[in-house]
């Protein structure tokens, strides 16, 4: 358990799976008054019956991964993101239509001011989840194609509801996720001073919440670059509305991710049209991402309709039933069969691979070098050094998963605390006793949930009714199942190479570098950084906006109310932080 979580925080132990990702501040409740006794007196050090209440349940309105990170204004917000929103917005009106004639591209239905633009993203995770789930060796590009089916497809949502609406659009967050290294990697090798090193990786929500709630001395060392989830609704909220010619809130977006986390994420005030199309300063505006749902979600989805998932078909969207995309060079970009080399590597893990790419990268711009791996005290904890040919470091990174991996972490980055006393030393987090000297972490891969993000808190479990019962389970899971199924969906997540293959031998070809000529020494790791610089650019270009704004994003401290005294209004209180759309953020 997180060293955060202590036994007078809670009024019972919990016992979690493989880790406590979520620790939380459980209060006692206040006794129930009796009927026969105006006032009780307890006496000083004696125990109130609230102490032997139940076991403590923590839930997604209790925390979202850290001691004091819900605020009512969060729950609202979470709450406003659902699979029962997601079908409320499909039933309110018919959807936007895209025509084509001539190279021009149209609108249709614009009339209706409730007429939405349906596009959707799904992670790699949510894939090798729901392929874990389905079994009978369908893999993650199977378990893709399924979801396309179910968003897209005439057998899918398209099939039901008021107005038979679907999504016009499904893309894979796997491309967001290229241009994220490529960006991480330089921001990593750069001296510009913009990030504190080490740099710390920014993807993860629960994480970043954390740090902003609980530690913001270590917000100057969180990446700028925005999460695949948040580029990628940048990147389609922009295009979408500057080549058709229409409001970014009549393009209503979904992300399908393995974290409740992602719902708050997209709720940042940082992550809205504010900035790309306004002041450009964070404040209320058209989000990026208007919704996420989760792995789990997309079961309820599909009950909600009477579909059967597993009942899919997993072959592709007809091309000839799809519709283009308005750009041409995002369209190739977005939509392109590719290889995924970057991801089928366990080395790169289950996370999106930024600090495995960072290294290759690093790697790349110095001949001969090889990278040396060292686990620290866990599995969770691991030491990368880049060495060059005659052997000196180069560069130094580390992965820290888990909250209780993380606590270590912020704590060595703390800073000095200058002493009351005159004359004395600044005192501060000292360096671990045996730790080698020499070169320190120039760049950290932080992730909240131990084993990374196929096991975040919004994938299907073990012990959900769906597994128990699609796996044959007589009794409930234990440890060693859950071990087992979690192997299952990382294994699904790396199956990506060998759905490469299998397209190779039934003659489709997948595209490397973007399908651009490969330039002498470009490539890292299957991604070719000019490809993504020359893609980046015209994104740019065509929008009219400043990459800065386009690519980047900023953090800011926040102090928590959580446990502090509410005013009696406080039904008003949670509707006006609500309507900053930023949430607790």
């Amino acid at each position: 358990m997180s060293a955060i979580l202590s036994a007078d925080d809670l009024n019972d132990f919990i016992s979690p799976g493989v880790a406590c990702i979520k620790p939380v501040e459980t209060l006692p409740a206040p006794p129930t008054p009796t009927g026969d006794l105006e006032h009780e007196v307890i006496l000083d050090g004696q125990q109130n019956a609230s102490a032997n209440a139940g076991p403590a349940q923590i839930s997604l309105t209790d925390c979202l991964a850290c001691s004091g990170c819900v605020t009512s204004a969060e729950a609202v917000l979470v709450s406003l993101q659902s699979h029962a929103e997601l079908l409320n917005v499909l039933d309110s009106a018919p959807a936007l239509q895209i025509t084509q004639q001539d190279g021009t591209f149209k609108v249709q239905g614009l009339e209706n001011p409730d007429s939405k633009l349906f596009v959707a993203s799904v992670s790699p995770q949510t894939r090798a989840n729901l392929a874990a789930v389905a079994g009978d060796k369908v893999r993650e590009r199977d378990a893709g194609r399924m979801i396309a089916q179910l968003l897209m497809g005439p057998e899918g949502l398209r099939a039901g509801g008021k107005w038979n609406n679907g999504f016009t659009w499904v893309v894979d967050t796997n491309t967001a996720r290229e241009a994220c290294l490529v960006l991480g990697a330089e921001e990593a090798v750069e001296s510009n001073g913009k990030v504190a090193k080490p740099i710390l990786t920014s993807s993860c929500p629960g994480w970043v919440c954390y740090a902003e709630k609980t530690h913001p001395h270590v917000l100057p060392h969180i990446s700028k670059v925005k999460s695949p989830q948040a580029l990628m609704g940048t990147l389609l909220k922009t295009t979408l509305s500057r080549t058709l010619g229409i409001s970014p809130d009549r393009i209503w977006h979904l992300a399908v991710m393995p974290c409740f986390d992602k719902k708050l994420e997209a709720s940042r005030e940082e992550l809205t049209d504010a900035i790309w199309n306004g002041c450009g300063q964070p404040g209320r505006g058209v989000r990026d991402v208007d919704c996420v749902i989760t792995s789990k979600e997309i079961l309820m989805l599909t009950e909600s309709r009477n579909i059967d998932f597993f009942g899919l078909s997993k072959a592709p969207i007809p091309a000839l039933s799809q519709t283009p995309f308005p750009d041409p060079t995002l369209q190739h970009f977005l939509f392109s069969v590719r290889s995924r080399s970057s991801q089928s590597h366990p080395l790169a893990g289950t996370s999106g691979g930024n600090l495995y790419y960072t290294l290759h990268y690093v790697s790349a711009q110095h001949p001969g070098s090889k990278i040396e791996t060292m686990r620290g005290r866990n599995a969770d904890v691991v030491e990368y050094t880049v060495k060059s040919a005659a052997g000196e470091p180069i560069f130094k990174a580390a992965r820290y998963y888990g909250f209780r991996n993380i606590q270590n972490l912020v704590r060595k980055l703390k800073p000095a605390k200058q002493s009351k006393l005159p004359g004395a030393r600044a005192v501060g987090a000292r360096k671990p006793v045996g730790k080698q000297a020499g070169l320190e972490y120039a760049y950290v891969e932080v992730m909240a949930c131990p084993g990374g993000c196929t096991n975040g808190g919004g994938q299907i479990k073990v012990d959900d009714p769906v597994v128990v019962e699609r796996k044959g389970f007589e009794s409930k899971p234990g440890p060693q199942e859950q071990k087992q199924w979690l192997a299952q969906v990382d294994e699904a997540y790396f199956s990506a190479e060998d759905s490469d293959l299998e397209l190779e031998d039934s003659g489709t070809s997948t595209v490397v570098n973007g399908g651009q000529a490969q330039k002498d020494g470009d490539m890292v790791d299957g991604i070719s950084p000019s490809y993504i610089r020359d893609t980046l650019a015209h994104w740019a270009s065509i929008t009219g906006i400043e990459t800065d704004k386009l690519l980047y994003t900023s953090y800011r401290e926040v102090v928590s109310d959580v446990g502090k005294d509410k005013a009696a209004n406080s039904t008003d209180r949670v509707v006006q932080l609500a309507g900053k759309i930023g949430g607790g953020w």
